[in-house]
């Protein structure tokens, strides 16, 4: 557990850069399309196993091995495949693609999945397609619950979602209304938001195992201000109008608890902690954690994200949900830094306690005769981050399209 090696941040002194692999490869890559060739900055890193797969914001995705040190392979399938996104699928080891193609307009998304153990022998076409009679053409869409083992998927052209099973990806069952305008996904439970009415909004719960309705409610709605935001966490649901207070909805007996407009502002972004029964909120470079009382828990005291909108991408959670390791900048109250002062931060979620940090002090700033950055220029352009629990690694990409392995 990353905790237990970090408790004392003067262990992070001795932190140094093992490996840099490339996902920029002319040679490899002569037979993309013309921009696929280009470098670009990393967007998304998923670890499975002994694998790294790097995902680039044109849309090229490599594998590293960890054991090898070396690039297996590129998972572009065609010439004109764009990788959107990625997920590893924990439930049979395989990774699942979401890309579009060129010669769709890059306008349908397609998901494929491959074996882990396919991608480690350099196989990456010995996948097979997932979801083939789904039509995903935009504003269409594919999100895969890893709490709940489902696949959920929205044609637009009839109006349907259909969920699927993360295992063997057989079709559950399928919603068909053209009212529901949105589906939030908790453990166990679907919350159905339905058009908008003109004093509330109809909402539905359904058991996300077979798709039967547990429970049909209004929510009432000042008429004349717009919805910041509606989500779901177990039985709780957080209401948000503009300029009006946030409220909390015990759906099982109706209570609403209300937190000030003044205390509690619209994130851009949330991440829930199901096993913590709590909630992060981003805004402006900074972290808040909640509970569904709607008391703040914490706030950080060195945690100022780099990014300032907030990207999740350069963002970890362990699994177990007590740390968070982000991108971030220098406070501005700190003496000891420079204006564009960067570093990596592990914090406690619980006490918003600065546990360990990598920061340029502590880096070499020489670099390695087969590297293309020195430690200090890794550290200064991280566009993605990941952590890796099992080898107790955190793994960056940059806007190079190069990836950084920082180990202790």
């Amino acid at each position: 557990n990353i905790s237990g090696n970090y408790e004392n941040m003067e262990v992070m002194n001795s932190v140094n850069l093992p490996e840099e692999f490339d996902t920029y490869d002319p040679k490899e890559n002569s037979s993309l399309l013309p921009y696929l060739r280009k470098r670009s900055e990393i967007i998304e890193i998923v670890g499975a196993r002994d694998i790294i797969f790097a995902l680039s914001q044109l849309g090229v995705c490599a594998a590293f091995s960890r054991v090898t040190n070396q690039r297996i392979c590129f998972l572009n399938g065609s010439p004109d495949e764009v990788i959107r996104s990625l997920f590893y699928n924990k439930n049979n080891d395989s990774l699942i693609t979401v890309s579009v193609y060129g010669s769709e307009n890059f306008s349908a998304l397609r998901c494929r999945t491959t074996r882990i153990e396919y991608i480690r022998r350099g196989k990456p076409d010995a996948g097979f397609p997932l979801f083939e009679t789904e039509s995903l053409r935009w504003p269409g869409f594919v999100e895969f619950d890893d709490v709940n083992g489902k696949v959920l998927t929205y044609s637009a052209q009839d109006s349907t979602y259909k969920v699927f099973d993360l295992k063997n990806y057989t079709l559950l069952y399928t919603i068909s209304d053209k009212d529901v305008q949105e589906i939030k996904i908790s453990p166990g439970i679907m919350l159905l938001i339905y058009s908008r009415k003109k004093g509330y909004i109809p909402l539905e719960i359904l058991s996300i195992e077979d798709g039967k309705r547990l429970k049909s409610f209004r929510h009432l709605l000042h008429r004349n201000k717009k919805i910041d935001f509606i989500e779901q966490f177990n039985e709780k649901l957080l209401v948000k109008q503009d300029g009006e207070n946030l409220q909390i909805l015990d759906v099982t007996n109706s209570k609403i608890t209300e937190v000030s407009s003044n205390e509690f502002v619209t994130p851009s972004a949330f991440i829930f902690l199901y096993e913590m029964q709590l909630f992060l909120t981003f805004r402006n470079r900074s972290v808040s954690v909640w509970n569904f009382r709607g008391e703040l828990v914490t706030s950080f005291e060195d945690h100022l994200l780099w990014h300032p909108d907030c990207n999740t991408n350069s963002i970890y959670i362990t699994s177990n949900q007590d740390l968070i390791i982000s991108y971030c900048k220098a406070e501005p109250d700190d003496p000891s830094s420079e204006d564009n002062a960067c570093s990596i931060n592990i914090s406690d979620i619980l006490t918003g306690k600065c546990m360990a940090k990598i920061k340029a002090g502590n880096l070499c700033k020489q670099k390695s005769s087969k590297f293309l950055c020195t430690p200090l220029e890794a550290l200064g352009d991280i566009t993605s981050l990941y952590y890796d629990e099992e080898r107790e690694e955190i793994i960056t990409g940059n806007h190079q399209g190069l990836i950084h392995v920082w180990s202790n």
